[in-house]
């Protein structure tokens, strides 16, 4: 995750979804956190030689990791999650968060009256 927390107007969270299609995600964005689940789906099949077979025929180890997955990302700062923009492009989600206005101290005027003794 890269942000630029107190340098900027936008937190900027950037993740690595590789092999997934947008369809395969569901990405939930509240005032302090980002929550984000999937499922990577194995090949079923691939080419060995011109020839068509099944993932577990042709390969005799792979380096990804497979199945359903859910994170949850404090965010370092609050935003404002209805104006969120995503990118999904060659296996990168990018977030942009706008980060939200601080809520200005509210003056309020005290009555103080003397009390009797």
């Amino acid at each position: 995750m890269f942000c630029s927390a107190n340098l900027t107007k936008y937190v900027i969270l950037k993740l690595e979804v590789t092999g997934m299609e947008a369809d395969d995600l569901d990405i939930q964005v509240m005032a302090d956190r980002v929550a984000i689940a999937g499922e990577r789906k194995a090949e079923i099949k691939s080419e060995v030689n011109g020839n068509t077979r099944l993932s577990a025929e042709a390969s005799f180890r792979t380096e990804f990791r497979y199945g359903k997955f859910q994170r949850v990302i404090p965010l370092p700062a609050r935003i404002q999650n209805t104006d969120v923009t995503v990118e999904y492009k060659n296996g990168i989600l990018n977030l942009t968060l706008p980060k939200s206005e601080a809520e200005k101290n509210k003056v309020v005027k005290v009555n103080l009256t003397e009390a009797d003794s």
